[in-house]
């Protein structure tokens, strides 16, 4: 009987696998999504995106356990729903893209926007839910 109860543990433990840490971010409207994402590694700003979340559902923007402890995001529906706040970064209008600094948005052909602050607590993953 012992044998079997752990077999059937290392069984299970393979099959569940390890945690993937990451910064997810969960749609909850009922409208597709666009997410950009800022943050300081301790040495330099950047800013990336855009991702496209389908309603109701996640996506990882970024993969790894997290290093730091405040990012920052932009998203909107391109209608009525649009998340931001008081934090500038650089962000391309339309097509994929990734900015170094912070400032300076219009020299290296960016646009600007405001991203709002999340406060990770320094966790090493961390979701973060857009909902109306």
């Amino acid at each position: 009987m012992r044998r079997t109860t752990l077999l059937l543990a290392v069984t299970l433990g393979l099959l569940t696998g390890p945690a993937h840490a990451a910064f997810n971010v969960c749609n909850k409207t009922g409208q597709p999504v666009r997410t950009a994402i800022g943050r300081f590694d301790g040495t330099n700003w950047t800013s990336e995106g855009w991702w496209t979340i389908s309603p109701k559902s996640c996506t990882a923007l970024l993969t790894g356990p997290l290093q730091g402890r405040f990012y920052y995001l932009y998203a909107s529906d391109g209608a009525a729903g649009t998340w931001e706040g008081k934090t500038r970064f650089c962000v391309a209008p339309e097509k994929r893209f990734r900015a170094a600094k912070r400032g300076g948005c219009a020299k290296q052909g960016f646009d600007t926007r405001g991203f709002f602050e999340v406060d990770t607590g320094k966790k090493p993953d961390w979701t973060q839910t857009l909902s109306n």
